[in-house]
């Protein structure tokens, strides 16, 4: 499933130094504002351990790990909602995103021109998060205008409710709330769903250091990020994009090494490959063989039936039954023979919903 998540943030806080690192392209980052010009999209792969024991049991023709899209958006300015700087054109990229990664900048360099004259990242995040409040409200005072007057004439049931609706959203935005900080029943998230509203979307925020400060992993600026992160329930991802793009370029056993100099155990990178994908809600199941051993990414709480149509639209039509072996039953006991044998292979109906790790094998026929 193509799920993707939107760098954004103003200009000059390392967006497209970030996205070099995830991509491993050698996009424009350059020092001056609107240097991204076209958004620009890359696939992440999402290290995964698991992989890695399969390939070693089966020995595949094909490896295929599970991925899913990053696209960098050019930076935002003050009056983006109003068509400042490049405006209208990269908010309506982020509402093609599923989630959204704000980087914020957390460190002082005099050689680095900040738009706003200074660093203040809660300023910051206040400018770009008011602009995205700003743009939905838009949308949602057209479409009120368009059919309150209709609704309340015909007394269409599903109108009015539309309206009711878009009412709580504006009132929610007038108040500077974005929209994925209330509480929506089913029916209302049904309604908001089309107008793909900016923020209703999760988001993380990436406070983005000076490598002096990436052993700590902190400073008076992330300090302040958390705390408003807090506030929204929303995630932090502390990292040196600089670092990350230098790590970007290197073989893995030097990788480790370079992390290991540094100080740090983990990369920020796949910290934040990790956070986004949870904060997206979503697992991973296998399919193994000696043909392929492939990572299917799912939504969390899908049912087995849906499951196989990622794979081919003709499995879920004629789906009879799952296979389902537990990846850590297959590397404790290493022999897909011994787990049956231990009666730990399962057959599954349609509803059985899918789990992190589930190695599976579809039966249907068409």
């Amino acid at each position: 499933m193509a799920l993707k998540a939107g760098i954004v943030g103003l200009p000059n806080v390392g967006k497209s130094t970030l996205f070099n690192a995830i991509t491993k392209k050698n996009i424009l980052a350059a020092n001056y504002p609107f240097a991204t010009i076209d958004p620009n999209v890359g696939v992440v792969t999402v290290p995964d351990s698991r992989l890695t024991f399969l390939e070693n049991l089966y020995i595949p023709n094909s490896l295929v790990p599970t991925t899913f899209e990053f696209t960098d958006i050019a930076g935002l300015v003050k009056g983006a909602s109003k068509g400042e700087g490049l405006g209208n054109k990269f908010l309506s990229h982020i509402r093609e995103v599923d989630a959204i990664v704000e980087v914020v900048r957390c460190f002082q360099d005099e050689n680095i021109i900040h738009v706003e004259g200074g660093v203040d990242p809660i300023r910051d995040i206040e400018i770009i998060n008011l602009e995205l409040i700003l743009a939905d409200l838009e949308i949602i005072e057209n479409r009120i205008d368009k059919i309150q007057k209709k609704a309340e004439t015909t007394k269409d049931k599903e109108a009015l409710k539309e309206v009711e609706v878009l009412k709580k959203a504006k009132e929610a935005l007038l108040n500077n709330t974005a929209l994925r900080q209330l509480v929506w029943e089913e029916e209302e998230i049904l309604i908001l769903k089309p107008f793909n509203f900016i923020t209703l979307k999760p988001i993380i925020y990436v406070a983005n250091i000076l490598e002096d400060d990436l052993v700590l992993g902190e400073n008076e600026f992330t300090k302040q990020v958390c705390d408003y992160a807090a506030k929204e329930h929303a995630g932090v991802i502390t990292m040196c994009a600089k670092i990350e793009s230098e790590l970007a370029e290197l073989e893995e056993s030097d990788k480790i090494a370079f992390l290991k100099d540094l100080g740090v155990s983990t990369s920020g990178l796949d910290k934040l490959i990790f956070a986004t994908y949870d904060l997206l809600g979503l697992q991973t199941f296998f399919t193994v063989g000696k043909d392929e051993v492939r990572a299917w990414t799912f939504k969390k709480g899908t049912n087995a039936k849906k499951c196989a149509g990622l794979i081919h639209s003709d499995i879920e039509r004629g789906f009879i039954k799952a296979e389902i072996m537990k990846f850590d039953d297959l590397e404790n006991l290493k022999d897909e023979k011994k787990v049956q044998e231990a009666g730990k292979l399962y057959l599954e109906g349609k509803d059985y919903i899918m789990q992190d790790g589930d190695i599976v094998y579809f039966r249907f026929n068409v």
